[in-house]
C-alpha cells in the first residue's frame, strides 16, 4: 500500500532530516508514528504528499509520489491537519464538507446527502450549519475529519489528532479513528492515544528508524523511549 525505500532528505547538505529510511504499510494497517520534536515525523509526512521532494523513492498504491503522478496519489490520501484552522476555510462546516465533492464533479444536492451521512456517521449532525469560527477546538477537530472522510481516502494521515482536546473530545476522536476502516498513518507525541489506535509503532529519532513493531512491545521499553527523549505511556507507569 505505501512503500519508504531508501529515502533522504535534507534542507541542506550539512544538515540530513531523513537518512535512508525505508518501510511498507500494508491496506488497512494501523501505524503510530513517533519521536521527539525534530525527529523527522512532519518531513516524512510530507513526502508522502508530495509536498517535499526527496532522494529515494516513496510509492502509494504502486504509484510513485512524482509530479506526474501528484493528482492521482492526493485523491487516495487524506490528511487531518494538526491545526483544524489550516483546513476549515468555508463559512460553514457543510460548505467545507461538500467543497472538494463539488469541486470534484459531484452535483451539490449529491453533496449535501453524503455530508449529511458523513456528519451522521460522526454523531456531529448538530454542526452542520454551524459557522466554523462559532466551533470549540474539539468540534472543529471533528468537522475537520468530516471533510476528510467525505473524500473517501483509502489513507488517512492525522497529524497530532488529539492535541489541545480535553478528555472527552479525545475519547470521542479515538473512538472514531478506531471504527475506520482506512490504512491509518497517526503522528502523535500522546502515546497513551497511540496505544488505544494503532498496532504497530514506527519510532523516529535523528531522521532515522530506530525501531518498528508491536505497539505494546516498543511502547513498554522505558530504557528505549528515554534514550530518545520519550516517556513510558501513563498506562504503563
Amino acid at each position: 500500500m505505501i512503500s519508504f525505500s531508501d529515502v533522504s532528505f535534507s534542507y541542506e547538505k550539512s544538515r540530513s532530516i531523513l537518512e535512508h529510511i525505508s518501510f511498507k504499510i500494508d491496506e488497512g494497517e494501523a501505524v503510530g508514528l513517533i519521536g521527539a520534536n525534530g525527529a523527522g515525523k512532519s518531513t516524512l509526512m510530507k513526502i508522502l504528499l508530495g509536498l517535499l521532494k526527496a532522494e529515494g523513492t516513496v510509492t502509494v498504491d504502486g504509484k510513485e509520489v512524482c509530479e506526474k503522478n501528484l493528482k492521482e496519489i492526493r485523491k487516495t490520501l487524506g490528511f487531518v491537519f494538526q491545526n483544524s484552522d489550516n483546513q476549515m476555510f468555508m463559512p460553514t462546516v457543510v460548505e467545507d464538507i461538500t467543497f472538494g465533492l463539488v469541486n470534484y464533479g459531484m452535483r451539490k444536492d449529491e453533496a449535501e446527502v453524503k455530508a449529511d451521512k458523513i456528519l451522521e456517521s460522526l454523531n456531529i449532525k448538530d454542526l452542520k450549519s454551524r459557522h466554523n469560527h462559532t466551533l470549540s477546538g474539539g468540534e472543529k477537530r471533528m468537522a475537520a475529519i468530516a471533510t476528510v472522510l467525505a473524500m473517501e481516502p483509502k489513507v488517512l494521515l492525522m497529524d497530532e489528532p488529539t492535541s489541545t482536546l480535553d478528555p472527552y473530545n479525545r475519547r470521542q476522536v479515538i473512538n472514531i479513528v478506531n471504527a475506520l476502516p482506512q490504512t491509518k498513518i497517526i503522528t502523535s507525541h500522546d502515546l497513551d492515544m497511540i496505544l488505544d489506535t494503532c498496532s504497530r509503532v514506527i519510532l523516529l529519532s535523528d531522521g532515522k528508524i530506530i525501531a518498528d513493531g508491536p505497539v505494546e512491545q516498543i511502547l513498554k521499553d522505558q530504557e528505549l523511549l528515554e534514550a530518545h527523549r520519550m516517556e513510558l505511556p501513563f498506562r504503563f507507569q
